[in-house]
C-alpha cells in the first residue's frame, strides 16, 4: 500500500510568511528562545554578486555575508511581528559566538534539526 504524501497549499506557504516560527537552541548546556518569519523574495537581502573569475575565497565570503544577513532579517522580521519574545537583534548578532550564530543560522535556515527543541 503507498502512503499518500500531503501537499502543500498555496495559502499555506503565503502564510509561512507571516508567521512566527520559534525554537529553543540548546548551546553550552543552556537555552536560548529563537524567533524567525520566512521572507517573500521582495524581503531578501540584496547584494550583488561576486565576479565569476573571483578567488574562491571572495564567492565564499561573499555567500557567507548574504546568509548571515538573510538569517538576521529573518530575526528581525519575527522580532517586529512579536516584540514581547525578542531575544536576538541586529545589535547584538555580531556579539554573540561565532558557534552560537552558526547554530541559529543552521535552525533558521532549515540546514540543521539538531541541537534544539520545539519552542
Amino acid at each position: 500500500m503507498t502512503k499518500e504524501k500531503e501537499m502543500w497549499t498555496i495559502e499555506e506557504l503565503v502564510e509561512m510568511t507571516e508567521s512566527v516560527q520559534h525554537r529553543e537552541v540548546v548551546w553550552a548546556g543552556k537555552g536560548l528562545n529563537v524567533q524567525w518569519c520566512e521572507l517573500t523574495e521582495a524581503e531578501e537581502p540584496k547584494m550583488n554578486l561576486p565576479d565569476d573569475s573571483a578567488p574562491s575565497e571572495e564567492q565564499t565570503e561573499y555567500y557567507k555575508t548574504l546568509a548571515g544577513e538573510r538569517v538576521l532579517a529573518m530575526i528581525e522580521k519575527a522580532n517586529e511581528k512579536e516584540p514581547d519574545t525578542v531575544s536576538i537583534t541586529g545589535d547584538n548578532w555580531g556579539s554573540l559566538p561565532t558557534t552560537l550564530r552558526w547554530n541559529v543560522s543552521g535552525i533558521v535556515l532549515g540546514t540543521t534539526g539538531e541541537n534544539f527543541t520545539s519552542g
